[in-house]
This record gives C-alpha cells, sequence and structure tokens, in this order.
C-alpha cells in the first residue's frame, strides 16, 4: 500500500484541522501520498479516506473513491450514534468514553468497527483540553490503522442502536435557579467563542466565558 494515495477530509469541525493536518505531516513522514482535503467533492480516488470532524452524510459514489472510508466515533457502538456523542456522554458524567474507528457507509455510524479504544478524562477539564485528548486520540487510531492494517479485521455492529440528538445553541443555556454544582458538566462542553455558556433574565441574556484559574 506505500504506492497508494491516504486523503484526510475536515468538512465541518474546524477544530480538529490541526490534528487533521499533523495526520498528513506523519502519513507523508512515513512514504504515503497524503494530502489534506476540505470539501467533499475534492476526495481523490485511493487507498485511505480518513473523513474527521465529518457531520453530513457521503454519497455512494464518493465513497467508491478509496477503499477505505474511515470515521473516528466516541461511543461504543451501535449505541451512542449521532451527533457530538463526546458531548453527550461527559454531560452524563462518564470519564471514560469509548471511542471506534469505523468504515464509512450510507447509513449513518453503522459501518463496521475496525479499532475500539477509550479516552480517559479526570473529570474536570475543559471544552479545550478534552478536545485536545480527542484529537490525539483520533490521530492516535488512524496511524494505528495504517501502520498495522494486515493484522486488522473489522467486526459488525452488535445491538440495538440508540442516536444522539444535533446540539444547538438552546443547549448552552444554564438554569439560573440551580446550584451551580449540578451544571458544572455543561460548563465544560459550551466553547467560549462558538457557543458560550448563556442565562437570561427578566428578558436580558448574558454570556458567560469559563478558563481555569492559573496558580
Amino acid at each position: 500500500m506505500k504506492n497508494s494515495s491516504i486523503t484526510v477530509l475536515v468538512d465541518n469541525e474546524s477544530w480538529i484541522t490541526p490534528y487533521a493536518m499533523r495526520l498528513v505531516d506523519r502519513l507523508t513522514a512515513k512514504g504515503f501520498d497524503a494530502a489534506f482535503c476540505e470539501r467533499i467533492e475534492a476526495i481523490r480516488p485511493g487507498w485511505i479516506n480518513f473523513m474527521l470532524g465529518c457531520t453530513k452524510l457521503v454519497a455512494e459514489e464518493v465513497l467508491q473513491k478509496n477503499r477505505h472510508n474511515l470515521v473516528v466515533h466516541e461511543s461504543r457502538l451501535p449505541q451512542g450514534r449521532g451527533f457530538a456523542p463526546m458531548t453527550w456522554q461527559i454531560l452524563g458524567g462518564k470519564n471514560r468514553i469509548p471511542v471506534c474507528l469505523i468504515e464509512a457507509v450510507a447509513a449513518p455510524d453503522a459501518g463496521d468497527i475496525w479499532i475500539e479504544d477509550v479516552i480517559e478524562l479526570k473529570g474536570n477539564e475543559l471544552c479545550a483540553e478534552w478536545r485536545a485528548r480527542q484529537g490525539d486520540k483520533t490521530l492516535e487510531m488512524c496511524l494505528r490503522f495504517v501502520d498495522r492494517y494486515d493484522e486488522l479485521t473489522p467486526h459488525r455492529q452488535q445491538g440495538e442502536p440508540s442516536w444522539y440528538p444535533r446540539r444547538g445553541p438552546g443547549d448552552s443555556r444554564l438554569d439560573i435557579d440551580r446550584p451551580l454544582r449540578e451544571q458544572f458538566d455543561l460548563l465544560r462542553v459550551v466553547d467560549n467563542e462558538r457557543y458560550p455558556a448563556y442565562f437570561e433574565i427578566e428578558g436580558q441574556v448574558y454570556t458567560l466565558q469559563i478558563h481555569k484559574a492559573e496558580g
């Protein structure tokens, strides 16, 4: 496979772009023809298409361009298909987050599982911190697939699926009548720039930013 091309696609979630670029650099250093791609229609034909941070379904004719189209999904599939699985699990109080490298198929998050792993959290990480753990694990699993390709055997998902819904601005709303401790996990998953925490009093909306204090 050394002469086969690899595409690394980031179609939506810009936070993962630095990890995707690092993956391209690591693959290039290993001797692969690796390229970064930001548009689905620009995917090259080749061996692997790593689809990172993508929230759109890809047409079958696009998937046929590559032997493997791979997605990293942070849940114990088929439980937790859908949107923002890591965010939803942090909100559910979990610090040990399952993660799968799966084959992309026409149905969302339904492909065979190639690699399973976990992301370990302490429970105090804010968005940028747990995103970094997520990005590092994504990079690690993609490289593991390439390095151990001849040893890996995929397996089908077993059981009935469950689904996480898409999150929207209203999901960052704080309840001013509830204790802050009860809402700490919500503060951990908000993004200070893109979807900050907010609350409303007497018709006026206020936004909050959260940072770890130094010292």
